[in-house]
């Protein structure tokens, strides 16, 4: 496991230079430059690219890039906030999308299980179908079109939530936005949980189990359960860090000051670094919870610990 465990750490630290370089060159390919403004003149351009290392070889400015990047070192922005760290930058927003999207992440991993449970267990009733239905709407509706519901009814004419989000109260500010990028997550946990859940109650290690008197909760939770969460786990990673990267959209309803609306305003204005940083963390992010998944898996399943063992 420790020798396996290595292997997916060295996998990943190599994917991310892989990573870093494919965003630099795709940047360098870009129309444009971060100092567009026409009131420049090209002596003042000059000294800009001078300042920033931009006339620097691109071999030279990507191992630089690199080196600073590992040291916790994004550079600085550009045009978005002039000469601003975009450590800082990102400090003030990251957090906040994490928090909601984490928020959301936990709604819709246990309301999504608890539905596939329930409808595997009921299967072929009343609830099998209600828990179908809420699925497939969690599935086909949009996440901004709850927002936009919850927002005006919860937040609007009921009064129970803030309608926009505010420092000042976190967790009542954090409901509505988490609860509306929860449906699809929550649609899609409950759907795998329940196939898998139908396939694994009819299987003859379920039948096994039963014969030799567990039953209850022991059963469902222990055997069953178990033996369905790992499809559960890989369906679940990659939409952990589309939450907690934050949506746009979303963060735009409820005004959440959060990295998705910083990503497309530095896209916007031709600011490389803050796009290259961003989009440096959101793979990092990815890499991070795809590695805790590997790990899981071996955890969760013995059988796969003995076949790495035995690779």
């Amino acid at each position: 496991m420790k020798k396996y465990i290595l292997k997916r750490l060295l996998t990943a630290f190599f994917t991310l230079l892989a990573i870093i370089l494919i965003l630099f060159i795709l940047m360098q390919l870009m129309p444009g430059s971060p100092f567009n403004d026409e009131k420049l003149k090209e002596s003042q351009k000059a000294a800009l690219y001078a300042k920033y290392g931009l006339d620097q070889p691109i071999v030279v400015q990507f191992f630089r890039y690199v080196l600073n990047i590992f040291q916790g070192d994004f550079g600085v922005s550009y045009k978005i906030s002039k000469n601003t760290p975009i450590s800082q930058l990102i400090q003030t927003r990251l957090p906040v999308s994490v928090m909601v999207g984490g928020v959301a992440v936990v709604i819709g991993a246990i309301v999504g299980m608890l539905l596939g449970l329930l409808a595997a267990l009921k299967h072929d009733t009343i609830w099998d179908t209600l828990a179908t239905i809420i699925s497939v709407i969690g599935v086909s509706v949009p996440s901004y079109v709850f927002a936009l519901a919850l927002s005006y009814t919860l937040g609007f004419q009921l009064q129970w939530f803030p309608m926009l989000f505010s420092t000042k109260d976190m967790m009542g500010s954090t409901v509505l936005p988490s609860v509306s990028l929860s449906m699809f997550t929550m649609a899609s946990i409950a759907r795998f949980t329940r196939s898998e859940m139908l396939e694994v109650l009819g299987s003859d290690y379920m039948l096994l189990a039963e014969s030799k008197g567990i039953s209850g909760g022991s059963l469902i939770f222990r055997h069953a359960l178990r033996n369905a969460l790992i499809p559960i786990i890989t369906v679940l990673a990659p939409l952990i860090v589309d939450l907690m990267t934050g949506s746009l959209v979303v963060e735009k309803i409820f005004s959440i000051p959060g990295v998705g609306s910083l990503l497309v305003n530095a896209i916007q204005s031709n600011d490389y670094n803050v796009v290259i940083s961003l989009s440096f963390i959101y793979s990092a992010m990815y890499i991070l919870i795809m590695l805790v998944v590997d790990i899981l898996y071996g955890v969760i399943d013995p059988r796969i610990r003995l076949a790495k063992k035995g690779e």
